[in-house]
């Protein structure tokens, strides 16, 4: 089984645990991180072979356009994530298609890259915006990987489908929600982010696993370049939770990585949009 991994590309600054502590107006003259953290999730999946898929901000993209460059250059595909991490449900329908042309233009410009793939920061689509998939089939792109079926304090739509679906009738555009797994009928976060760097690594692997043999599906994971650097500076005035969730086993990342590269197949996302689109209602 081929599953996808992806990489949402934003600075430590820019986590939605952050968004009411640090301004956006303060990010430039912060310290950028997400170029060396980058390139070293780079080299990460250089030495496993494995290719996958960078969800950029446009933020990002017009200040390390290179980055970009090396990204494909790679074999891996650029996606977009965005312009600045503003959420979905922070938009109307005429401002979230404007900032999909706006992050699309800058990523495409920047990498050399088509983008036909979309991730809303903090996984933002939900109950709240039934145009948001319209929106993104009218500007022609081929998947979203955006909803979260679980319940979250931050995020999530728990009665969207676990497996790809099509959003819009009429429409081939697929979502691809992160991946869940089922405990004694709960639905399980498992796609990565910080249940990946908090719990222990035995849970990732037999939740894949649980999708993989009894699901037959593919698996959807995802983490953050800061997630892997322990050196990034702290943010002492932010909630005790949002530290706890943001800093918790930085140190430990990468090592867990590398088994989960070794333990799975992996490839990009926009390969498995093609072969999930086929079996999606």
């Amino acid at each position: 089984m081929l599953n996808a991994l992806s990489v949402d590309v934003e600075d430590w600054f820019q986590v939605g645990a952050f968004e009411r502590t640090i301004r956006r107006e303060d990010w430039a003259r912060l310290t950028h991180r997400v170029e060396r953290n980058t390139d070293a999730v780079l080299e990460l999946f250089d030495e496993a072979g494995v290719k996958a898929t960078f969800f950029t901000l446009g933020w990002v993209a017009e200040r390390y356009p290179a980055l970009m460059r090396r990204i494909v250059a790679a074999g891996h595909e650029v996606a977009s994530h965005g312009y600045d991490h503003a959420r979905v449900f922070t938009f109307d329908g005429a401002q979230f298609r404007a900032d999909l042309r706006r992050s699309r233009a800058i990523l495409e410009d920047a990498s050399g890259q088509a983008v036909t793939g979309y991730r809303a920061p903090s996984f933002s689509i939900d109950r709240r915006v039934p145009w948001a998939h319209e929106v993104l089939a009218e500007e022609g792109y081929a998947y979203s990987s955006s909803v979260a079926p679980i319940r979250h304090d931050h995020y999530g739509w728990p009665d969207s489908p676990r497996f790809a679906w099509k959003p819009v009738h009429g429409s081939p555009l697929v979502e691809l929600p992160v991946t869940t797994a089922k405990l004694a009928g709960r639905t399980l976060a498992a796609g990565g982010g910080g249940f990946f760097r908090l719990l222990p690594y035995g849970f990732s692997r037999w939740a894949i696993r649980q999708v993989n043999r009894r699901d037959q599906r593919p698996a959807i994971i995802y983490f953050h370049p800061w997630e892997i650097d322990p050196e990034q500076p702290r943010v002492a005035g932010a909630p005790l939770r949002s530290r706890f969730r943001h800093y918790t086993n930085l140190s430990a990342m990468a090592g867990k990585l590398r088994r989960l590269t070794r333990d799975f197949s992996w490839g990009r996302v926009d390969a498995l949009a093609v072969r999930e689109a086929a079996r999606a209602a």
